[in-house]
């Protein structure tokens, strides 16, 4: 016994139906997204705020070395110099889907998710796809220890 033919409409529109979610999960959703889930890789912030108190040291000056800057992924802080003796420091969550950031390079803080670049003297988007600056937070400078103010 032979089963009626499947209309194409219905095979087109199963195929429409499982391929969405697909496609969803890839897209950037056209911009920054603060309220997206929890990320899962292992580059993208881990699901809880990592503790965090004042006082709490971060890095040795000589650590950041001048014209660039050091991520601190466990803390979620990126520590710059933009100049010899002058210290920055910006939330290591990329504003655009909330991945840590990777590195400094070339004056620059560098999303390795999706290529968003930000400036290391205050933040600033310098290539996107993020539309808003790395906030700043708050650090004292005390010898040679940096800690979070």
């Amino acid at each position: 016994m032979n089963a009626a033919p499947t209309p194409r409409r219905t095979v087109l529109a199963a195929a429409a139906a499982a391929t969405a979610p697909l496609l969803t999960g890839c897209g950037d959703g056209g911009g920054d997204d603060a309220a997206s889930p929890a990320p899962t890789s292992p580059e993208r912030s881990p699901a809880s705020s990592p503790a965090r108190t004042a006082g709490q040291r971060l890095a040795s000056t000589a650590d950041i070395p001048s014209g660039g800057g050091t991520v601190l992924k466990e803390q979620q802080v990126v520590v710059t110099q933009p100049r010899a003796g002058e210290f920055k420091a910006f939330s290591a969550i990329c504003t655009h889907q909330r991945c840590v950031v990777a590195a400094v390079e070339d004056g620059t803080i560098h999303c390795a998710c999706h290529g968003s670049r930000f400036r290391i003297t205050d933040g600033s988007v310098v290539q996107g796809p993020a539309t808003r600056p790395l906030p700043a937070e708050d650090i004292t400078v005390s010898g040679d220890t940096i800690s979070l103010a």
